[in-house]
């Protein structure tokens, strides 16, 4: 497994766009705050203050919560730092022997952890994982559905740990904003979204911010195509075509 900054194993790369940078935190900005605290943290310091080794971060779909865990590893790679992003979900048919050596990382950030809860190798080598960490003080955050004490662990150290830890909770974005989220999002592809689009966008679609970033990403293509500005006449045509395919 390659762990360098920038190469993530198993042939996982970040997406460019998962960066600090691009997440409107907006009443999610106290999280914000935690995980560049939790990343900035020197050993020394950490020891010092009790820092604890694993941050847990849960939502509802569509708060953040992969786009965080793929920016703090951004960040740490950035800084030199060595750091893996691990989706459980997409490698949980591989076995737990994944998390075997990530132990030796300054950071790890594991999305979608509900998928193990219940299975007695995998919450093992988690809780190897932690220990590994904690020894070097290292820095874990792992995301879930819901909070640790709300998932069925095995194993009750492992849940001890887990709820131990700093949870922090992502909140559903508010109508005004979704719309700065949006528009924060057009602003870094080059696009102006108008108020009165980003509205019109929120009347006709669902209020989760993945599936409107998605839309959005049809829109800036549709609109380089067609050489024309997000305008309300022309965002409707689109999601009309859209509708009819």
């Amino acid at each position: 497994m390659v762990r360098s900054p920038g190469q993530l194993p198993l042939g996982i790369r970040l997406p460019d766009s998962s960066v600090f940078e691009s997440y409107f935190a907006g009443r999610n900005q106290p999280v914000v705050d935690a995980l560049l605290t939790f990343l900035a943290i020197e050993s020394r310091a950490s020891k010092q203050t009790g820092t604890p080794t694993c941050i847990w971060i849960h939502g509802a779909q569509g708060t953040g919560k992969t786009h965080l865990l793929q920016a703090v590893c951004a960040r740490a790679s950035r800084e030199g730092r060595s750091a893996a992003y691990l989706p459980l979900p997409d490698v949980i048919s591989l076995g737990e022997e994944v998390l075997a050596g990530f132990g030796d990382l300054s950071v790890v950030c594991l999305d979608d952890a509900q998928v193990i809860a219940g299975r007695e190798n995998w919450e093992r080598a988690l809780f190897r994982l932690h220990q590994e960490l904690q020894e070097r003080d290292a820095r874990l955050l792992v995301s879930g559905a819901t909070p640790p004490a709300a998932l069925p662990f095995k194993l009750r150290d492992l849940g001890s740990r887990l709820n131990g830890g700093l949870v922090l909770t992502l909140q559903a974005l508010d109508e005004p904003e979704q719309i700065s989220a949006l528009q924060l999002r057009a602003q870094l592809r080059g696009l102006e979204l108008p108020d009165e689009t980003a509205q019109f966008m929120l009347r006709r679609l669902p209020r989760d911010m993945t599936h409107l970033y998605a839309v959005l990403d049809e829109l800036d293509a549709a609109s380089l195509i067609a050489q024309r500005r997000l305008t309300v006449p022309f965002v409707k045509e689109v999601l009309e075509r859209r509708l009819a395919d």
